[in-house]
């Protein structure tokens, strides 16, 4: 049995197969049709898109009604009555700026809706996983129990010929219900798997199914290419590289502050006063007016904000470092729990599993000749057990740990991500990506 697939063979002997079986890409769609987080994502990318297309609207004319000496008498006769406009001529490209400056911040939070899509994805993919292995710890202690039962019934066949003493048949008789426990413990343990599954998915209907996949053919990732890989595309970086473009912009905007806008106003009035021309006494008549004004930048030339944007560039930039570095740490964190479940899901299956299933078969058999003691099958069928069961948690953690890796170091689940005016945030490693109990 060495090298082979010990799990699928113990699962041979397990109850009838289920019906329709449910694959990974059916529960990423249906989790990408219902989380509402994604939801949430692209309404934050529609609100950032019109903010930008606000930026660089040009502003609005105002349009006046102008009276001037208001007053009767022979002379006057009711003053200057007339309409006029002021409008503020934007000057150094400064709207374009704006609208540049809120483009970018639209780009950030497209990348954190990216970033909630694949957090979401790499919740249902951790969990999937984990039904997958609770699924075959389900298969593996069904087995057991079988074996114990079967213990059981060698024991009082033994014991009813007088070829065993009943504190044998009472060790079975505890290790099977021991055992009975335990799959009671794993079917409990799948139940809690499809809730949170359901949480993340957003379907309270969704029940315990078969599920497709192979937990035993087990990815392997090399370090350094995970590592390139997350550095290309990753949200977290990419809204960090794009933060930098944009405090950019916001120091060129800045900069072109202190260029005074043009103000305009003018307009045309009918002035009724009274004007003596050769001798003759008429109304002025028509009149037009303008005025145009520019602010001197004599004493704020916006030097505090220059400051203030010029050092907010720089923090940019090391905000990419720092995002880079802590990427870096992540992945050696997460690639050495892989690393080491990797190294124990291949030595189990290679060496250990084959070689604790022989002798337990050894024992148990000597054990029906006569030729062994019940305490030493009984061990030997514990320790199988918990051999057994430490395979399949090798198998999920290889696997979890690898959808982290290729989930870009992303967790959450039906966590939403904060996209702030910097950069996309990201949870805390180790946050729970479902949620529910």
């Amino acid at each position: 049995m060495t090298g082979k697939r010990i799990l699928l063979q113990l699962a041979l002997l397990l109850t009838p197969a289920f019906g329709q079986q449910l694959s990974l890409a059916d529960l990423e769609q249906m989790a990408l049709d219902r989380n509402p987080t994604i939801g949430q994502a692209r309404a934050d990318v529609n609100m950032a898109a019109g903010l930008a297309k606000q930026a660089g609207l040009y502003p609005n004319p105002v349009v006046s009604a102008v009276g001037e000496e208001l007053a009767g008498g022979p002379i006057i006769r009711g003053g200057e009555i007339g309409a006029g406009f002021q409008q503020r001529i934007v000057t150094a490209g400064k709207l374009g700026l704006d609208r540049k400056v809120a483009e970018q911040g639209r780009a950030i939070t497209e990348e954190a809706a990216r970033a909630q899509q694949q957090r979401v994805l790499n919740g249902v993919r951790t969990l999937y996983y984990q039904a997958l292995s609770d699924q075959y710890r389900i298969r593996v202690r069904t087995n057991l129990a079988r074996l114990a039962a079967e213990a059981v019934r060698i024991s009082k066949e033994l014991s009813n010929v007088g070829q065993a003493d009943q504190p044998d048949q009472l060790a079975a008789e505890v290790e099977s219900e021991r055992i009975q426990l335990e799959l009671v413990d794993a079917v409990n343990r799948q139940e809690r798997t499809w809730r949170q599954l359901a949480a993340v998915i957003n379907d309270p209907s969704l029940k315990v199914s078969p599920l497709e996949g192979d937990l035993e053919n087990i990815p392997r990732l090399d370090a350094a290419q995970a590592l390139a890989t997350i550095y290309e595309e990753s949200p977290e970086l990419r809204a960090a590289s794009i933060d930098v473009s944009r405090a950019e912009t916001q120091l060129t905007r800045a900069k072109k502050e202190p260029i005074p806008d043009l103000l305009l106003s003018g307009g045309v009035r009918y002035n009724r006063e009274l004007l003596s021309d050769a001798g003759l006494s008429r109304p002025v008549g028509k009149e037009g007016f303008f005025d145009v004004g520019v602010q001197i930048p004599i004493f704020n030339r916006n030097q505090g904000n220059i400051a203030a944007a010029r050092a907010s560039v720089d923090r940019a930039r090391l905000e990419v470092e720092r995002t880079r570095l802590s990427l870096r740490s992540r992945l050696a964190e997460v690639y050495r729990d892989y690393i080491t479940s990797l190294t124990r899901a291949d030595r189990y299956r290679q060496e250990v599993l084959p070689k604790a299933q022989k002798a337990y078969e050894l024992y148990l058999n000597n054990f029906r000749q006569m030729a062994a003691a019940y305490p030493q099958a009984l061990i030997a069928q514990r320790n199988l057990f918990q051999l057994q069961d430490a395979y399949v948690d090798a198998l999920m953690n290889v696997w979890q740990r690898s959808v982290e890796i290729r989930g870009l170091l992303i967790d959450g689940g039906v966590e939403l991500a904060s996209s702030n005016s910097s950069a996309v945030t990201m949870p805390a490693k180790g946050g729970d990506p479902g949620f529910l109990p």
